[in-house]
């Protein structure tokens, strides 16, 4: 069966509490460096789905080495704020989106978790009840991917052109070479996500950018691709990613469906150089650059994982 696409309105919100009976819902904003927007995108989910509608239970904030005041605007306006590198901190650190949301299952108790990223601009809180509603509705559907217009904004903030290039020139050529079971995915790598943690908490995750790509592939993998879903939520803009660093986000997610290519291929642990050029006085001078590669063990191989879990609950 193909992935399912979820239309009409979303329930409302008495719908939602009856279906979600006691069922916990975790929201996880991972962050780095954004304290421009964090703030807003904390303010919103806390106002509609904390306070006005009890769906949301836990507001958690996986702050990533920021340098800016990200953690403090965040905590201000009402999230749980963790450091990345101080959760787990016997198992090392690593710095990426990946590493962030594997973080999140040792400090969060949702069932349900949902990913929103922290540099949206323009959004709706309705994210969070479109990508939950669907799991509450169907216990046979495990992840929920974001669909949604995605204009690119340049520097000054005006429309430029359509975003997601990287999703285009390598994610969507991927899938066609290699599932194209999830080839029906819009937008394979949307930041705003909703997964049950009974699966997650079985993948091994990419530490960097490949985290979305890899989750999609291994929910197919261990339920099929009818187990992941996808919900139309309008319009979505965040900042503009310059385009020298999309090549580092690109080998991550090539590297993570190649990990997985004929399911028990290993992962490149040790991680791969990016060699880009750059115009100076004496020619095209290279500039390697470093690409992490490392996904962590599923969480629930991670000693005191349960444990961990239930205390907090």
């Amino acid at each position: 069966m193909p992935v399912r696409t979820v239309a009409g309105p979303v329930p409302a919100p008495e719908e939602l509490l009856a279906a979600k009976g006691a069922t916990r819902v975790s929201v996880v904003v991972p962050a780095r460096d954004e304290e421009s927007t964090v703030g807003e995108v904390v303010t919103g989910v806390r106002r509609a789905w904390v306070e006005e509608v009890p769906l949301v239970d836990e507001l958690v904030v996986i702050d990533s080495d920021s340098t800016d005041r990200t953690a403090a605007v965040a905590r201000a306006a009402g999230a749980t704020v963790h450091a990345a590198a101080e959760v787990l901190p016997g198992l090392g650190s690593a710095r990426g989106k990946g590493e962030a949301l594997w973080k999140a299952l040792h400090v969060t108790t949702g069932d349900v978790l949902v990913f929103l990223d922290a540099d949206l601009i323009e959004w709706g809180t309705h994210f969070v009840s479109g990508l939950v509603a669907p799991l509450l509705a169907d216990p046979g559907v495990a992840l929920v991917k974001a669909v949604y217009d995605r204009p690119l904004l340049d520097a000054a903030g005006h429309e430029a052109e359509t975003g997601g290039r990287v999703t285009e020139l390598v994610a969507r050529p991927l899938l066609a070479l290699h599932r194209p079971d999830l080839a029906g995915l819009v937008q394979p790598l949307a930041g705003e996500w909703a997964v049950r943690r009974s699966a997650f908490e079985r993948f091994s995750v990419p530490v960097g950018y490949g985290v979305e790509i890899a989750a999609l592939v291994d929910t197919a993998d261990l339920l099929g691709a009818e187990a992941i879903a996808q919900v139309d939520l309008g319009r979505r803009t965040h900042r503009h990613h310059r385009h020298d660093t999309l090549g580092p986000m690109a080998v991550q997610v090539l590297a993570a469906v190649e990990a997985r290519l004929g399911r028990g291929a290993p992962s490149r642990a040790e991680g791969a150089v990016l060699t880009q050029y750059v115009r100076a006085a004496e020619g095209f001078v290279p500039r390697p650059r470093p690409v992490d590669l490392t996904e962590r063990p599923p969480a629930v191989s991670v000693e005191g994982y349960a444990q961990r879990t239930e205390v907090r609950r």
